[in-house]
């Protein structure tokens, strides 16, 4: 290959390289340091557990027992978006605070925490790669089989 040919291809490697990302592909991994874990919510979540309100449902039923858009938009109009923040473990600093998009991995209907909601912010939690919303809702999950002992199932 003549010099001038092999300095263009090492060019060309460097540029490819070192060009952005398109809008819309950014890594994965570079969203995960703007998600963290809600604390206000995980304490709130804590404080029910011990008062016994939960649900000790079965894996699986959050799709069905998650608030509906409309139930969601009811309790934001009734008591604003600091109350609503209290109900998902996650926070996502890319979205303005009073968005509904800021607020993710939601655990319970406004009124009590579903252990569903908890295995479902869990195991999307993993996926994502959030440790420490994965290790919160395993944490308030332990809580509620501590208080619920016929629910501990080695699968969940």
């Amino acid at each position: 290959m003549n010099p001038k040919r092999s300095r263009l291809a090492a060019l060309a490697l460097v540029g490819v390289i070192l060009l952005p990302l398109p809008p819309g592909r950014a890594d994965a991994r570079s969203s995960n340091n703007t998600v963290r874990l809600n604390v206000a919510a995980f304490e709130q979540a804590r404080q029910l557990i011990g008062r016994g309100r939960f649900i000790s449902d079965h894996k699986g039923l959050w799709k069905t027992d998650q608030p509906s858009t409309g139930k969601e938009n009811e309790f934001i109009r009734l008591y604003g978006f600091a109350e609503y923040a209290k109900w998902h473990l996650g926070i996502d600093e890319r979205h303005a605070t009073n968005s509904k998009a800021r607020y993710k991995f939601p655990y319970g209907d406004f009124e009590s925490i579903h252990r569903c909601g908890l295995l479902a912010v869990k195991s999307r939690a993993r996926e994502y790669r959030h440790a420490d919303i994965e290790n919160a809702a395993a944490h308030l999950l332990g809580m509620i089989n501590s208080r619920n002992p016929s629910r501990q199932k080695s699968i969940d």
